[in-house]
């Protein structure tokens, strides 16, 4: 029966790489005792095959500020200006006339409901664009004064709003330095990386880092400038065997309590960009009883993608965890349905 099982992941993993778009990739499933495993790589990537995070990234960031809250160092309601220079904050919010940049909470940034606009991917100057043409460094304040040129989407806590972008987490990564004393590299390392005994996952803090190529349609392209400007929205480097143990953790209790999930576990559908994901506290989830399952799907998956085709969702009702990667830039919505197939298959096999 498990050979049975294996075959239709195989075969919903092997559609999915023999597209055009596809160059190699990594699959990993298993549940939460290991005792149903499958992998399977192409393009010779194996388990211990490094590949970039990307927004992934964001659960490790989410995990330390978790942990911060856990030892009484911040609260989700505390203003950000608490932690910020207000000369940096000043005028990175305003609405319709009014400045909500000094109200912005924790929580805003956690549950991407600031209503803080994406230069990844907004504005005629969008990074995106460049980040296909060219590697270069974006300093954090460079990042904020990008943010300041472009119009928020809402006032911060608008009811059933909520809109992803990088600068939430970026504010998020300088939150947990101030708090934790350390570097974000070091903070990963102490909250993360060494109680779960990781070495392979890693934040690159120089040109030494080995920083995996990405792929930009059959183009291979090189931005460790970038990935390193990256941090704690998008920077971090990992295996899909260590990033199998990472979100068995975060969704396991292992590092953090996991009743906290009683409070992230709010949800809100995000931009129409990002398709059938919503975001609760710094994760994303997909239902899968709707329309995109076309009425057939049952639960939620939790977790998160990156915009370079990785991903690492929980299938809670059939306890099963999705990790992997794609690496294909110019298809970022690939691993999200890839991971609902997945997650339709498992209905019918187990």
């Amino acid at each position: 029966m498990t050979i049975n099982k294996t075959e239709k992941f195989e075969k919903v993993f092997n559609k999915f790489t023999s597209s055009k778009k596809i160059n190699e990739g990594i699959l990993f499933v298993e549940n939460t005792s290991g005792e149903f495993s499958f992998m399977k790589g192409y393009g010779k990537k194996e388990l211990s095959s490094p590949f970039l995070m990307a927004s992934i990234t964001k659960l490790l960031t989410t995990t330390c500020i978790l942990i911060l809250l856990e030892q009484d160092k911040l609260s989700l309601e505390d203003r950000i200006v608490k932690f910020l220079d207000i000369n940096i904050l000043k005028k990175v919010h305003i609405y319709k006339g009014r400045e909500y940049s000094y109200e912005l909470t924790v929580s805003d940034l956690l549950f991407q409901t600031s209503g803080l606009p994406d230069v990844y991917l907004e504005g005629k100057n969008c990074l995106i664009n460049r980040v296909i043409q060219e590697d270069f460094h974006m300093h954090f304040c460079d990042t904020v004064s990008r943010v300041k040129k472009l119009k928020p989407h809402f006032e911060p806590r608008k009811k059933g709003k909520a809109y992803y972008a990088d600068i939430n987490f970026d504010i998020l990564g300088e939150i947990v330095e101030k708090e934790s004393g350390l570097t974000l590299c070091k903070a990963y390392e102490k909250y993360i990386f060494e109680p779960l005994g990781l070495v392979s996952t890693y934040l690159p803090e120089n040109r030494d880092d080995e920083i995996p190529k990405i792929y930009y349609k059959n183009q291979i392209i090189h931005r460790p400038k970038f990935v390193m400007s990256s941090g704690a929205s998008g920077g971090c480097i990992t295996t899909a065997q260590e990033l199998m143990i990472f979100i068995k953790a975060f969704f396991g209790g292992e590092l953090f309590n996991k009743s906290i999930f009683g409070r992230l576990s709010t949800y809100n559908k995000l931009q129409a960009s990002m398709g059938p994901i919503h975001y609760g506290g710094g994760y994303m989830q997909i239902p899968l009883s709707g329309l995109i399952s076309l009425y057939m799907g049952k639960g939620e998956l939790v977790g998160h993608s990156g915009s370079t085709g990785s991903f690492a969702f929980y299938y809670p009702i059939k306890d099963l965890f999705f990790v992997g990667d794609l690496n294909q830039m110019a298809a970022a919505s690939l691993p999200i349905k890839l991971s609902i197939q997945f997650a339709m298959v498992a209905n019918r096999i187990f």
